[in-house]
């Protein structure tokens, strides 16, 4: 198989992972996850492989290859995989879990290299920019910054007591970051360089974007500027577009039927992937706010999508 210039995978409730022509809307790929759900898809930065985040496992598959097996299975998480993520040029993949850990693993080696405890089930996991600190939200609404470097927690915050963090994203630059939390709130934090590169949040905005939970938040990336938008995915059917200049709604995009459990933006924010219960993903132009492109295969929700449709970082 020749390497797609855009990778598109989605994953569902019905146990199998679906990739897509992203213009046509045609499935060229169907892989059957029979032993759980999953829960997180991520797309590795060459573009070679996908990590699926299910329970309890994580599998990488090789995008390029019709092989249904996987090319590595990470194995020392003992409930939920709910995050997945790369380390930029791709050496190393973390993951968080309901079994309360955050775990880095050697993409190059088998077994878990570092864990962290976050005594709650985690939620969410993000890399800094900086690629040198992990933050985590959990099912009891903390949030944690790890210092890879110093290798301990450097940093806790608690927005809400008792209200679960369910996603967090962090701007391109590491000059942001969002939490979403059960109660349709958005927390916004300015990131202030310390004497380390990222230990004071300050606060700057409260958002009530939604009336359900919030599913999924997340920022636009660089290309996209000089716009900054937050797209944050609810359980009441929408996902809507806020300006990050002033937090104001820019769009609402209408016509999931169900909640919407995941989005992804376009290397250059032009566009959005979202992912929904009613069983497909969708694809909407982020200039206008319109639906461009359903995709249709899935039996049951859809809950998880990624998208890869940048260039792979020079070698």
């Amino acid at each position: 198989m020749s390497q797609p210039s855009v990778v598109l995978a989605t994953a569902s409730y019905d146990h199998t992972i679906r990739f897509w022509e992203a213009k046509s809307g045609r499935c060229y790929r169907t892989i059957q996850y029979p032993e759980s759900q999953v829960n997180r898809l991520e797309i590795t930065p060459d573009k070679r492989y996908l990590a699926a985040a299910g329970n309890p496992h994580i599998r990488l598959f090789d995008v390029n290859s019709n092989s249904p097996q996987p090319v590595m299975s990470y194995d020392s998480h003992t409930n939920n995989v709910m995050a997945v993520g790369f380390q930029c040029d791709g050496n190393w993949m973390y993951s968080g879990s309901e079994d309360g850990t955050v775990k880095i693993w050697d993409l190059r080696a088998p077994g878990c290299q570092r864990e962290y405890e976050s005594r709650a089930a985690v939620n969410t996991v993000v890399l800094h920019p900086n690629q040198t600190e992990l933050i985590s939200g959990d099912q009891n609404g903390n949030i944690r910054v790890w210092d890879l470097t110093a290798n301990s927690c450097s940093c806790e915050l608690v927005p809400e007591v008792d209200t679960a963090v369910r996603s967090l994203t962090v701007m391109w630059d590491g000059s942001l970051v969002v939490a979403a939390n059960n109660r349709g709130t958005c927390y916004v934090w300015r990131l202030l360089r310390g004497t380390h590169t990222m230990t004071n949040f300050e606060p700057l905005h409260k958002l009530q974007a939604h009336d359900g939970y919030i599913l999924k938040c997340l920022l636009s990336p660089e290309l996209c500027e000089p716009n900054r938008y937050l797209a944050t995915a609810s359980s009441d059917n929408t996902v809507k577009i806020w300006n990050v200049d002033g937090f104001t709604l820019e769009k609402t995009l209408e016509g999931h039927q169900r909640w919407v459990w995941d989005c992804v933006f376009s290397v250059d924010g032009a566009f959005l992937i979202t992912a929904s219960s009613d069983s497909t993903a969708r694809l909407w132009s982020m200039s206008n706010g319109e639906e461009i492109k359903v995709y249709r295969g899935h039996q049951k929700a859809t809950v998880c999508c990624a998208l890869h449709d940048g260039t792979e970082p020079s070698s």
